[in-house]
């Protein structure tokens, strides 16, 4: 009865700080996955297809491990030990992806496919292990707290993390990038391998934050019966809730990674402006972000805030798409300022859109795991899809006198659509009576 109640009430703040810490590395490799894997691919001599089949194999492999993961976390539990597990694997593959093709020094060949083949491979076991951290670590923040204010407190908090990862990968990138001179293919991978080794070092000390400070959460009794007691699949498929939360938190997702993956291509090939701009620009996103992240630990939650502040996230990305679209290279210094808004609007999106899947579980807690995995599935391949198709329409280099590109479709009008979809689907929405309740106590104690 009271373990019971104390996961009714709210996580001290050194909790939250150890569990929001237990994504860095799993952030931290994704950043660079998103920002710089394509463009890598294309600077080695991958075409842009080819690109796009390791984008995608990477993306289908996490998808699928999302499902297997959820399912076996549901039911065996031992969050911690998926957690870990997931995180050596992160590390170990992860080199390898920006490594160079280990098949092709085997063989001693240079060709395409074989190329093609190699990142693949090592791109499909990083997102096997990258599947495992996160379904473990996003579902557990239903379990180490009832109380559904400190849910949205403990997704804000990781959010910031998510801020901290990707400010830490642009500070390494711009320390890289200006030191060292790329001339030649061998210098590219180089420059990759490092950012990459420091990138894993950075994400593994937070791991261990994570796996000393904080405590292996226990399966709570459920409204649907004992702990032991596991929730069929076919149970969420049965609430409408499920189909709208999913499809928010895939557009969501689809609006923060299409545009992360197209940011480095526009400031570079659009706008003309400085190579250091691919990593400025993603900065400035990012220190907003966390900014407002840090805010939201502070805001007594209800449904109807969740769905108001995601509006205004969606709202904000529209306005952003649209300048991202029209703007002209000539003026390329209102990127700077458009990169604020993006910031806003994204920690607008992610932490609202993320707590809403504790809205979905509320306390059906032996299914938490299946829900985070199966939106997860959902993500993966939605967003390894659209990267795809944008990627093989991709032309290479831009002329001149060429305006409207498919960087600007996928940095821009991709993300703008998909949020004005995420604010028409959030507005249908209708969260059970004791989502709207607000918190009267402290967010943290």
């Amino acid at each position: 009865m009271e373990d019971d109640e104390s996961h009714a009430q709210p996580p001290g703040r050194l909790s939250v700080f150890y569990y929001g810490a237990g994504h860095m590395l799993n952030d931290i490799t994704a950043a660079c996955w998103f920002t710089y894997l394509l463009l890598f691919l294309t600077d080695i001599g991958l075409s842009h297809r080819d690109a796009a089949v390791v984008m995608l194999s990477g993306q289908v492999a996490d998808g699928l491990a999302t499902v297997f993961s959820g399912e076996l976390i549901d039911r065996f539990g031992h969050f911690k030990i998926w957690h870990a597990s997931g995180s050596i694997l992160v590390a170990v593959s992860f080199s390898s992806v920006f490594g160079g093709c280990l098949p092709c020094k085997i063989f001693s060949s240079d060709s395409s496919a074989l190329e093609t083949i190699g990142y693949s491979i090592f791109a499909a076991i990083f997102n096997v292990g990258w599947a495992a951290t996160q379904v473990s670590h996003m579902s557990m923040i239903n379990c180490i707290t009832l109380h559904s204010t400190s849910r949205v407190v403990l997704a804000s908090c990781r959010n910031a993390f998510t801020m901290v990862a990707n400010l830490s990968l642009y500070a390494v990138a711009i320390v890289v990038f200006t030191v060292t001179k790329a001339s030649t293919p061998m210098d590219i991978e180089n420059q990759y391998r490092w950012i990459a080794y420091l990138s894993i070092f950075i994400g593994c000390c937070f791991v261990l934050i994570f796996l000393l400070g904080t405590k292996e959460p226990r399966l709570k009794f459920s409204a649907h019966g004992s702990c032991n007691a596991r929730i069929s699949w076919t149970y969420w498929f049965k609430k409408v809730l499920y189909y709208q939360v999913a499809l928010v938190y895939v557009l969501t997702r689809l609006v923060v990674n299409v545009s992360q993956a197209y940011l480095a291509f526009f400031v570079i090939n659009d706008l003309r402006m400085a190579q250091s701009a691919k990593a400025l620009v993603p900065a400035i996103i990012y220190i907003c972000s966390f900014i407002i992240s840090i805010i939201f630990q502070e805001i007594a939650w209800t449904s109807r805030r969740l769905k108001a502040y995601y509006s205004a996230g969606a709202i904000i990305w529209m306005f952003c798409g649209a300048g991202i679209f029209l703007l002209p290279y000539n003026l390329s210094g209102l990127m700077y300022i458009i990169a604020i808004f993006i910031g806003i609007a994204n920690a607008l999106m992610m932490v609202t859109g993320v707590s809403m899947q504790s809205v979905l579980v509320g306390e059906d807690l032996n299914g938490c795991a299946f829900v985070c995995g199966s939106l997860s599935f959902l993500d993966k391949i939605s967003c390894g899809i659209a990267l795809y198709i944008l990627q093989s329409y991709q032309k290479g280099n831009l002329s001149s006198d060429v305006f409207i590109s498919i960087t600007r479709f996928g940095f821009g009008l991709v993300p703008a659509f998909c949020s004005l979809l995420g604010a028409a689907t959030t507005y249908t929405m209708e969260f059970p009576a004791y989502a709207s309740k607000p918190l009267v106590e402290p967010l943290l104690e």
